[in-house]
């Protein structure tokens, strides 16, 4: 009986030791890929929209953050940028949207996903974002929901995930600006 206690008491000290040094590398790179994470997040919103300035704004309730991109140039507001977020096959997937000032659709970017290699992750092709482009919320369904989204072959879930979560979030957005008095 004491030699099993020897080795759980053994067992003990090297999982407190490694979970120490796992705890204190998490410290040290917790702040870095954060700024990874904001610096990507800026550079896809350049992407999607332009030319712009962005600055972050939130519904009345504070539960909606999203940014208006204002024209660099001219002053007069470009669009809106705002991450979507949906359950996919396999994961959740964050989509960062590019609108403009009527609602429709400029761009999209799969910022975040871990959907099935080869099916659903085809959702972070150029072809996928292109089908996106100038769709207003009413369009915003699958195919096989009747609407313009052709849903990838065999990742159906995954594509019904990113096009309800835009639909939903263009919805919200819609209410964000109008209970603001933006729109």
């Amino acid at each position: 009986m004491m030699y099993y206690a020897k080795l759980g008491f053994i067992l003990l000290i090297f999982c407190a030791v490694a979970a120490g040094i796992l705890a204190y590398v998490n410290g040290l790179t917790a702040p870095v890929i954060s700024q990874r994470k904001e610096l990507e997040e800026t550079q896809t919103r350049q992407q999607l929209i332009p030319n712009s300035d962005f600055t972050l704004m939130s519904s009345a309730d504070s539960s909606f953050s999203f940014y208006k991109a204002i024209d660099k140039s001219s002053g007069t507001t470009n669009g809106y940028a705002f991450i979507s977020e949906g359950t996919g096959y396999s994961s959740r997937i964050k989509t960062m949207v590019g609108v403009d000032t009527l609602f429709q659709v400029l761009a999209i970017k799969i910022i975040d996903q871990a959907e099935t290699p080869g099916l659903g992750a085809k959702c972070q092709d150029q072809a996928y974002f292109d089908m996106y482009a100038g769709l207003s919320e009413t369009d915003l369904f699958v195919d096989k929901d009747g609407g313009k989204i052709k849903s990838i072959t065999g990742a159906t879930i995954t594509t019904r995930a990113v096009t309800n979560s835009i639909r939903e979030q263009i919805a919200i957005l819609k209410k964000a600006l109008i209970a603001g008095g933006d729109k």
